[in-house]
């Protein structure tokens, strides 16, 4: 199943049933810092509220919204409207699971006066009841690969006990800062296109193959065609028509390509 809209996430979004999405992966405008076909967005705080009350009605118990965000810098301060955004969902009942980290490997505005910014927040957002589904990724390669140790736990006299000895793996669990380079406008047509492999290890993260995966910030496709090759159900949103038109393109070049799911 694949449905993509082409309108307002906002309106489209009320066409979602209650608790039917499994996980949401996006990136929403930052602070009308970029133009998109020309024209800012009209990204109110009232808008963005809205638009999570609706990420909250439609995510399923459990379910998780990865919520990709940064910062303007007017008249000398960071907006901070990241951090608002953060604490807004929680006020609509998400837990902030996790407050994740995109490093990217090169900045693009450097500033003459601080260091150069080279990040992006990555907030996981859980909507709380059973317990979410959560497959971490192992590949960061351990420094004593192979070696024996000897697992210890304190007690609550204060003594410790052993439990026994293992042998670390060549790979343990990737940290919540993950390296990424940005993808390059020219390859997609969008201004600010969404880097594929951090799309796929979200969703690899944190759904199961026929989930369903929402973006309702759907620009150039990419959310939508790593759901796809990943074996996932996918809603994609998206209000500019020319980018809509490429995400489509892209999408359809997927399904022929990946496990297809009706």
């Amino acid at each position: 199943m694949t449905k993509l809209m082409q309108g307002d996430c906002l309106e489209l979004m009320k066409e979602i049933p209650d608790q039917s999405v499994d996980l949401t992966v996006t990136s929403p405008p930052y602070d009308n810092l970029r133009t998109y076909n020309g024209t800012l967005n009209d990204w109110t705080p009232e808008k963005w509220q809205a638009i999570i009350r609706e990420l909250f009605r439609v995510t399923k118990q459990g379910g998780v919204v990865v919520w990709v965000v940064g910062d303007a810098t007017i008249n000398g301060s960071e907006t901070g409207t990241s951090f608002r955004q953060a604490l807004y969902a929680m006020e609509c009942g998400f837990n902030l699971h996790d407050t994740m980290i995109w490093e990217k490997e090169a900045f693009s505005n450097p500033f003459p006066n601080r260091y150069h910014q080279v990040f992006e927040y990555m907030f996981v957002l859980n909507k709380a009841g059973k317990k979410g589904t959560f497959n971490p990724i192992f590949d960061r390669p351990n420094k004593h690969a192979g070696a024996r140790v000897t697992s210890s736990v304190r007690e609550a006299d204060g003594s410790i006990s052993k439990r026994g000895e293992k042998v670390i793996s060549d790979f343990g669990k990737r940290f919540n800062v993950w390296r990424q380079p940005c993808q390059k406008s020219n390859q997609s047509g969008h201004p600010a296109p969404f880097p594929e492999a951090l799309a796929r290890d979200h969703i690899l993260s944190w759904s199961n193959p026929g989930d369903v995966v929402l973006d309702p910030f759907l620009g150039s496709g990419t959310t939508g065609k790593m759901a796809i090759l990943e074996g996932r159900r996918f809603i994609g949103i998206e209000r500019e028509p020319d980018y809509f038109a490429i995400a489509e393109r892209r999408i359809e070049d997927a399904q022929r390509h990946g496990r297809l799911i009706a």
